[in-house]
């Protein structure tokens, strides 16, 4: 059975670069390089996350927070 990890992320939209910048507190800051125009940003973060933790952008699922900063994002098979 594969792991499941939840994790409170909040996201930097256009940023220079889409990476992973650390824990703050409770929540990973993610930078995505994508404006939060329709749907870009979040996108950007599935992949960003995926990339990150070396599963497919299938595994990843942004559980609440999909018209804000701050997400709740569900990631399979990471762990």
């Amino acid at each position: 059975m594969s792991a499941e990890l939840r994790l409170k992320v909040r996201v930097k939209p256009r940023a220079s670069k889409s990476r992973v910048l650390g824990m703050k507190g409770d929540e990973l800051e993610v930078a995505v390089a994508a404006p939060p125009v329709d749907g870009a940003a979040n996108l950007e973060l599935v992949r960003t996350l995926a990339e990150h933790y070396g599963v497919a952008k299938s595994a990843v699922e942004i559980v609440s927070g999909l018209a804000g900063r701050n997400k709740l994002v569900r990631i399979r098979g990471a762990g």
